[in-house]
């Protein structure tokens, strides 16, 4: 059996939002699991989605998409703990102008 890629972990959050928590690699084999994850909270009347990338180790172009469909599905979506290298894939292929992003730097963990 081999190990799990990538693990989702989900928070409901004080102001009805929820947090998906990814530990990691989001790339093609793992991509549709967030798709699918997002999509169980779609319609469940959240707020807010928040995306914490802290834990992922590799995003490839399928976790981009991934990002974008959920972002296209939920309306809006808010990523935390960006690495420098998954930001500098925003900035390149635009999607950072896109997508709210708050990199590493910041506070993660006062985050819910």
């Amino acid at each position: 059996m081999s190990p799990k890629l990538l693990t989702i972990e989900m928070t409901r959050l004080d102001a009805g939002g929820v947090r998906l928590r990814l530990s990691g690699e989001l790339d093609y084999d793992t991509a549709p699991e967030l798709v699918a994850a997002a999509a169980e909270l779609h319609g469940d009347g959240h707020q807010q989605l928040m995306i914490d990338l802290t834990g992922v180790s590799l995003c490839d172009s399928s976790g981009l998409s991934a990002l974008l469909m959920v972002h296209r599905a939920a309306g809006a979506i808010r990523l935390i703990g960006v690495s420098r290298q998954l930001q500098a894939m925003l900035d390149r292929t635009g999607l950072a102008q896109l997508l709210a992003v708050e990199p590493v730097g910041d506070n993660v963990r006062a985050i819910g």
